[in-house]
């Protein structure tokens, strides 16, 4: 299986408004060959343990994460599905709170494919 490898800029987030992603830069959630991965928006960052698999024929990750928040430590959940038509969308958790749908395309910086 193929898995999406490198960095995808969140262009869409159901609990907060465009501006408020991108707060302090660009929202982003980011893949590496070796099943780790990291995200940012607004002022949360997270660290991800990922597990690929594959559904409908594409690649599908789940993943748990830990972070920060403005200083406070948080940890959650997620999950990330490719659609046809290139774009990853998912859903981000954060445990005991809140969690959002995000939709996200490929960074300028380009997605990679490993296993080629």
């Amino acid at each position: 299986m193929k898995k999406p490898v490198g960095r995808w800029r969140i262009v869409e987030m159901e609990m907060w408004d465009q501006e408020a992603v991108e707060l302090l830069g660009p929202g982003f959630i980011e893949f590496t060959d070796d099943g780790r991965g990291r995200f940012g928006f607004i002022a949360v960052t997270g660290w991800m343990d990922c597990r690929w698999v594959e559904r409908d024929g594409g690649p599908f990750v789940e993943f748990s994460w830990d972070g920060d928040d403005e200083g406070d430590q948080v940890c959650g959940r997620g999950w990330a599905a490719q659609a046809l038509d290139g774009t990853l969308s998912g859903r981000l958790f954060f445990h005991m709170g809140d969690d959002s749908s995000f939709c996200a395309s490929p960074s300028p910086e380009g997605v990679t494919w490993d296993g080629r």
